[in-house]
């Protein structure tokens, strides 16, 4: 009977959230109709599960780092980063694009949003590329593609909701996502130039930067540039905690903002607005999702799935493989932030049983969920590049193929070479 409910209420979630009901909606749906049909248990609970599950202090690392990139943008970072970005990539072939890659990979460590990021370079950089003679559908592709790489590079949004619901070090998932993503960035940059070369999509400028304009390029992005060693640094060495990280961050913009002249009152006013916007909608999620997870953990479905799997898949390696093709699935259909607050409490003990390390399994699943949302039918981030660039859906997915290949070449050697997601953690600690 219990069990029965149970799959009831996922069967009401999963069918809100293929209709395209707003996910909170979905989840709170599904929470609901466990609660209305299981006798002796409070309704009440849900608003209690709702409440603590957004009152974390883990969490209040969310806000502080949304509003921080939002006041970077305002004060004027984005484009110092950039020239700093098409100086060190301008003579590569397909000079734009590269500079779209490399320019997401940097602002990785400041906005913390793969959304605002493509958004901002969907804005920013694709008008340029096509007026160069880029095609529209690799332009946006490029965007939303090199978008994925922001959540990995520190401070992501992910690694700390990620880091709440696993009770794993934010800090440590932090220094993990670098390696993940500059592998991502890498090979990014080599597909990019292989497409360029045979479409003649040619370079900004035909020679290597001199030393002298590399250096002033350089001397305009170093502040920004700074922030997520700052980050890290404060962590490491204990000056601050992850979510004091983020008040910090917010100072920095701030004081960024005041130097270069560049932030207004009207910016400051419109970026905090901005920034309840952003945190209300992901914090509800996490409320919501909170309450669906409580179910779970009542009706003991983690230590289930945990006993079915070990019974079932004696290796590791090849619950990995099963699941990234869950995952890959799941990313498609549901929004990243509500898989994981549903998902993790059910597949982190389960990776721990098998002795897999939670740094690696936290960049695994953080992967998973950011190919999603390049992936149709669902995915955000095409989505999003799409409706800003006029990019038609069915020519996007077509011109992303050789870029989902390249996502899933990665996603196996973080599978299977733990050293890219747990190297520079125990260089750090």
């Amino acid at each position: 009977m219990e069990i029965s409910v149970v799959g009831l209420a996922a069967l009401v979630m999963l069918t809100l959230l293929f209709l395209k009901i707003p996910v909170f909606s979905a989840v709170m749906a599904g929470s609901v109709t466990y609660f209305m049909l299981t006798p002796n248990v409070p309704t009440l609970i849900i608003a209690q599960r709702v409440i603590s599950g957004i009152e974390s202090i883990p969490l209040l690392a969310v806000p502080f780092f949304i509003c921080a990139g939002i006041y970077m943008n305002y004060s004027g970072v984005t484009k110092r980063v950039m020239h700093f970005a098409e100086a060190m990539t301008g003579h590569m072939s397909g000079g734009l694009a590269q500079v779209n890659v490399l320019l997401s990979t940097l602002m990785g460590g400041l906005s913390g949003s793969n959304l605002a990021d493509a958004a901002m370079q969907a804005n920013m950089i694709v008008p340029e590329m096509e007026r160069k003679g880029y095609s529209k559908e690799f332009s946006s592709v490029v965007t939303a593609a090199s978008a994925m790489i922001t959540p990995l590079i520190p401070p992501g949004i992910a690694m700390i909701i990620y880091g709440s619901i696993a009770n794993v070090s934010i800090g440590k998932l932090f220094i993990a996502g670098i390696g993940p993503g500059i592998l991502l960035c890498v090979t990014m940059m080599m597909l990019v130039s292989y497409i360029s070369k045979k479409r003649g999509y040619l370079p900004v400028r035909e020679q290597s930067i001199r030393p002298r304009e590399f250096v002033s390029a350089l001397r305009e992005a170093f502040l920004p540039l700074c922030l997520p060693v700052i980050i890290i640094g404060g962590i490491r060495l204990g000056i601050f905690t992850p979510t004091e990280a983020g008040a910090v961050a917010i100072v920095y913009a701030l004081m960024l903002g005041a130097l270069y002249k560049e932030m207004t009152l009207d910016n400051l006013m419109t970026g905090m607005k901005e920034t309840i916007t952003s945190t209300a909608s992901i914090m509800l999620i996490v409320g919501a999702a909170s309450a669906f997870a409580w179910i779970l953990t009542k009706e003991r479905i983690p230590q289930q799935i945990t006993e079915m799997i070990i019974t079932t898949i004696s290796n590791k390696y090849v619950f990995l493989m099963v699941v990234n093709v869950f995952l890959l699935i799941v990313g498609m259909f549901i929004e990243g932030n509500a898989a994981m607050i549903v998902l993790v409490p059910l597949l982190a003990p389960v990776a721990r049983a098998y002795g897999i390390d939670d740094i690696q399994f936290a960049m695994i699943f953080i992967f998973n969920m950011s190919v999603g949302a390049l992936s149709p039918p669902m995915g955000t981030l095409m989505f999003v590049t799409c409706g800003i660039t006029k990019c038609k859906i069915n020519r996007f997915i077509k011109e992303a193929i050789p870029f989902y290949l390249l996502l899933l070449a990665c996603l196996l050697i973080l599978t299977f070479i733990p050293v890219f997601s747990t190297g520079i953690v125990d260089l750090f600690y």
